[in-house]
């Protein structure tokens, strides 16, 4: 039986990038198999935060997956740390993990930088976190983001190692990834050789899933772009960044592609394309905000929608950790 698992961090508000590297897709690929979506609110512990936000963003990420199109009656959605069964196997399959295969990881060396002894270890060993969470429901399918594709390659050698170990050939099943659709990497609408982040202290250097539609398209008409017109080319779209990224943005909302966009608008003016894309940024992402705000404003009837994913989670959760106890020879009762 294919699975999908996919999940992301409440950390700060999501924004566009998130929307069309990630919860775009995954409204399309639940109408294909069973999927599992996570707001996985165990690794934003690996950074400095605040409870009270943190607990804000749960709310906020979990809002912003029903309001992209997740149907959290038709699959499963529930916050991590809900469900106990992650923590257990992350503890099982960090004793499987050599320290080798940690050290290899680049995120971590780009996060800790200079700081590397101050990072927590929770920073450092996050990636066998991320495996458990794939693997405690056997997923067989994860989209991810290039950044991440590093750590599902790790998810599957933990996978592979734990069952050659075990003898248990095809217990955990090796995940594949799934990079979809035009704009996989969204980069800041003030400076096109950078992705589009949450950290950023430029407000106008992305667009938040809660910004209203004059907010959308006051950044788009800001949105840093170069005095030439568009090419006509991807080839020759593809050596100037700020067109390039706007142009992506454009494919990836009308699902179509660079090539189609520039057949449309190619040797115009950027204040005709800006247009153009502000009127389609505001159409597809405003009605996002507005169901946001909706769920944000019936927090009971979300923490009801939260708890009943995780129950459902749970169960699953539940059966994988006795079948893995019981094949690392704990006593269970």
């Amino acid at each position: 039986m294919s699975l999908i698992f996919s999940g992301m961090q409440p950390t700060r508000q999501l924004h566009l990038g998130n929307y069309l590297g990630a919860l775009k897709n995954w409204v399309k690929l639940q109408n294909d198999m069973d999927a599992i979506f996570c707001v996985v609110d165990l690794h934003a512990m690996t950074i400095e935060h605040d409870p009270e936000t943190l607990r804000s963003n749960i709310r906020e990420v979990a809002a912003a997956y029903i309001a992209a199109g997740i149907d959290p009656e038709k699959h499963i959605l529930f916050n991590q740390s809900a469900v106990s069964g992650h923590a257990e196997l992350n503890w099982i399959l960090a004793c499987h993990t050599p320290l080798g295969w940690l050290n290899r990881m680049t995120q971590f060396k780009e996060k800790a930088g200079k700081q590397k002894d101050n990072a927590v270890l929770g920073l450092y060993a996050y990636p066998v976190l991320m495996a458990a969470d794939i693997l405690l429901y056997k997923a067989t399918h994860v989209p991810v983001g290039e950044d991440q594709k590093q750590h599902l390659e790790l998810a599957r050698d933990i996978a592979g190692a734990f069952n050659r170990y075990y003898k248990a050939d095809g217990f955990f099943p090796l995940p594949e990834p799934q990079i979809l659709g035009e704009a996989t990497r969204v980069m800041s609408l003030r400076d096109g050789t950078k992705k589009m982040s949450k950290s950023d202290e430029s407000e106008y250097s992305r667009i938040n899933l809660t910004d209203d539609a004059d907010t959308i398209a006051l950044k788009i008409r800001k949105a840093k772009t170069d005095p030439e017109p568009l090419p006509d080319t991807v080839e020759d779209l593809e050596k100037r960044p700020e067109a390039n990224n706007l142009v992506t943005i454009y494919a990836a909302l009308s699902d179509t592609n660079r090539a189609a966009v520039l057949a449309e608008f190619g040797g115009q003016q950027f204040s005709a394309f800006k247009s153009a894309l502000a009127d389609l940024s505001v159409a597809k992402l405003a009605p996002i905000a507005g169901e946001m705000n909706r769920l944000l404003g019936d927090k009971a009837e979300l923490d009801r929608l939260l708890k009943k994913g995780a129950d459902r989670a749970g169960e699953i959760a539940a059966r994988t950790v006795n079948e893995v106890k019981d094949l690392v020879g704990l006593v269970r009762f």
